[in-house]
């Protein structure tokens, strides 16, 4: 979940369905991809005999990832790494958990990966290695009809989702600047759930909400005209999937990643989701310092 320069996004007030529309009836399964069998030969052996890939997840984010209609997992990220899974001959079984529990869990083998709009930067390549497959920057949204912006938004509340970049960097480093300028600090407003940061920022409970670009944009077209996006898109970074440091899966991620850019399958499914602004060219592995415990 995305940063400022190198900056991710959790209370709690009214639900989401009080201020957004009723979610899409989306399916994982309307993009068809089948098995590459030189992906699925890269992928460890533990993993591929069992046919499964263990998918950890930290839902309600719209668009990337939520409950759908029917109580199923939908979502850009969903979609994304189902067909990368695919690619390696393999199905994702997503687990749903806390934000701040999966890169832990994929450090320690509880999980072989996340797939959970996880934005790679320096302090998580410490623990774990990472397969990038888009980017996204910050953006704020406020109640429409107000003139609440970024740059002035020194002694606003503001909401974001606990454990993101929003709430440990972006936010922050504005209050900073605020405090330096002797004025009066931000206050952050910090939300387990998306959707009730977003419900506060509807509702007018706090003064405006920051959160991932694709988010942002996501809360605003589904809030019936409450919501309006609020200065402009911060910095982009990757959003990446992380994997055990050193595990030869990362190959076989970046080789599906690869893949799925190349055959226009990643553009298809970021156009049906709405955020075709993320989509890069290069998926890549990054790895971290192996000497760095």
């Amino acid at each position: 979940m995305a940063a400022i320069a190198t900056f991710v996004l959790s209370g709690c007030t009214p639900t989401a369905s009080t201020t957004a529309a009723e979610p899409p009836d989306r399916t994982r399964d309307e993009v068809q991809v089948e098995v590459d069998p030189e992906i699925a030969a890269l992928v460890p052996a533990d993993i591929s005999d069992t046919g499964t890939l263990v998918v950890g997840t930290s839902p309600p984010y719209p668009p990337n990832q939520f409950d759908g209609p029917h109580g199923e997992l939908i979502g850009f990220d969903i979609d994304v790494m189902t067909a990368a899974a695919r690619l390696m001959g393999l199905q994702a079984e997503f687990r749903p958990a806390d934000f701040d529990s999966l890169l832990p869990a994929v450090a320690d083998e509880a999980m072989h990966t996340a797939a959970s709009s996880i934005t790679v930067n320096d302090e998580r390549l410490e623990t774990v290695d990472f397969v990038s497959y888009f980017e996204a920057g910050i953006q704020w949204t406020a109640a429409a009809g107000t003139a609440v912006e970024p740059a002035e938004a020194c002694g606003l509340r503001v909401a974001v989702k606990r454990g993101t970049l929003s709430d440990l960097r972006e936010v922050p480093a504005r209050s900073e600047a605020c405090v330096e300028a002797g004025r009066p600090a931000i206050e952050t407003i910090r939300y387990d759930s998306q959707d009730d940061a977003t419900a506060a920022a509807a509702l007018g409970t706090v003064d405006a909400m920051s959160a991932d670009s694709p988010v942002a944009a996501y809360a605003v077209n589904e809030s019936r005209g409450k919501l309006r996006l609020a200065g402009d898109v911060v910095a982009a970074d990757p959003y990446g999937w992380p994997v055990r440091r050193g595990s030869d899966l990362t190959e076989a991620l970046e080789a599906a990643a690869v893949t799925l850019v190349e055959t226009g399958v990643l553009e298809e499914i970021a156009g049906k989701w709405g955020v075709e602004g993320g989509l890069i060219d290069d998926p890549r592995a990054w790895r971290g310092d192996p000497d760095v415990d």
